[in-house]
């Protein structure tokens, strides 16, 4: 969690949870009231308030960006009461995580309070995961991530550790395991039109395109920006965005920007175009057309209807023209979807796919927590993906019509990319999937 995060620990205990991650802001609420002493004794600078979720008739924190209810649900007698009110504290990006046990486990639990190993509840309901998400979309809320853990609960030294970080997430295995983690995001319906967009494009030898690009890319919103970030071309692309863009600089309510690229590939042109976006919705169009620019529409769409935060276009839905994707390429992308879903936690069908949409907002949250994946990424693509998935961002993909370039050839290269890919691949299993 990022430190400026505002936290509700709903159900906090002794405040163990907050004890362990690094946010400025926090309240914890709970009715065990000697649980609550030791917490104010251990974190005198947080907000301790004992009363039951049920009691509130205002929010315990304005404007939660992050609501924990860690093995709640199963002790509450209204589980949907106290997902509404929870729906009624949240604003629209705060995300609310929801920890329970599994099913599978409740004998097991059962023998650990006869242990005095664990507080016993009888009223306690053990939930199943599937339970908890009806609970949550009929309270008004979507699921963004879906996450287990805990294989081994007791210590045993080198194996527990193994087990929980490295067995635990992998399928078939994930579903013996002790907890289940849900996280939800509030579903909410916009009150007025996108007012703004910013089109970022980064180009390198594409000097045939340009012309063409500009004349088909549509108006999406009053206010649009199109961005031009050039890089080390060997052909007069640079020339000719300068001369299209003047062409056009007359059209109403379309301003067109045109940066020189200051580093190298496209990962740092799309970060250089973002940086200097001012539009609600920020995206990329690749400068070959193999996107149809008249499919942008149906992105802006998805964002404005709350259908999801982050829209990634997916190349392998419809049929392609024949010489638009290289087999191997077509392979290659198709077994890079399959690993990111499961790294992700949500379904990703194809994870290079040049068009990516989100709001800017969310992109400077994402911008500001970046190192957390290091600087390996040379397409842009996956930063975003990674970012997205860690700040618990809903991802939906939009199928486009993928075409075949009609001049110049790709920079991308099959094998020396391919291998950067799974480097990134491993970084992200260690920062997002294999965490034990």
């Amino acid at each position: 969690m990022t430190p400026d995060l505002r936290v509700l620990d709903l159900g906090c205990g002794e405040g163990s949870l907050l004890e362990q991650i690094s946010v400025l802001s926090y309240v914890g609420v709970d009715i065990d009231e000697k649980a609550l002493s030791k917490a104010e004794e251990a974190l005198p600078q947080g907000t301790w308030i004992h009363r039951a979720i049920e009691d509130f008739e205002g929010p315990p924190m304005p404007n939660p960006d992050t609501i924990v209810l860690s093995m709640v649900l199963d002790e509450v007698r209204d589980v949907q009461i106290v997902l509404s009110r929870v729906h009624e504290w949240s604003h629209a990006r705060s995300r609310t995580v929801v920890v329970t046990y599994s099913r599978l486990w409740r004998p097991v639990l059962w023998l650990a309070e006869l242990l005095g190993l664990k507080t016993g509840n009888q009223s306690e309901s053990y939930l199943p995961r599937q339970e908890v998400q009806n609970l949550l979309e009929v309270s008004g809320f979507e699921i963004t991530k879906r996450q287990y853990g805990i294989l081994s609960p007791i210590w045993v030294p080198f194996l527990s550790r193994f087990a929980n970080k490295w067995l635990a997430p992998l399928p078939i295995i994930r579903h013996l395991c002790l907890v289940h983690v849900t996280t939800a995001r509030p579903l909410r319906k916009r009150s007025g039109p996108i007012e703004s967009v910013s089109i970022v494009i980064a180009a390198r030898n594409e000097s045939g395109h340009i012309r063409e690009l500009i004349d088909r890319i549509p108006k999406l919103a009053h206010d649009q920006e199109v961005i031009f970030v050039e890089g080390g071309s060997t052909d007069n692309t640079w020339q000719t965005i300068i001369d299209e863009t003047n062409r056009l600089s007359g059209r109403k309510g379309e301003r067109f920007h045109v940066l020189r690229q200051n580093g190298k590939g496209k990962g740092d042109a799309v970060r250089q175009g973002f940086a200097m976006a001012t539009g609600e919705i920020v995206m990329i169009l690749d400068a070959d057309i193999s996107v149809p620019p008249e499919e942008l529409p149906k992105f802006v769409e998805a964002l404005s209807r709350d259908v999801c935060e982050f829209a990634n276009g997916t190349r392998l839905t419809y049929q392609m023209e024949t010489n638009a994707m290289k087999f191997l390429n077509m392979l290659g992308n198709k077994g890079f979807g399959l690993l990111f879903t499961f790294l992700l936690g949500q379904p990703v069908r194809d994870t290079l796919c040049g068009t990516k949409v989100m709001w800017r907002s969310d992109y400077v949250r994402l911008a500001s927590n970046r190192s957390r994946f290091g600087s390996l990424d040379p397409f842009g693509d996956f930063d975003l993906l990674f970012g997205a998935s860690a700040m618990g961002l809903r991802i939906r993909d939009i199928p486009i019509h993928y075409k075949e370039r009609t001049y110049g050839e790709t920079n991308i290269s099959r094998f020396r990319h391919g291998w950067l890919l799974l480097r990134m691949a491993f970084v992200a299993a260690s920062r997002l999937k294999f965490v034990g």
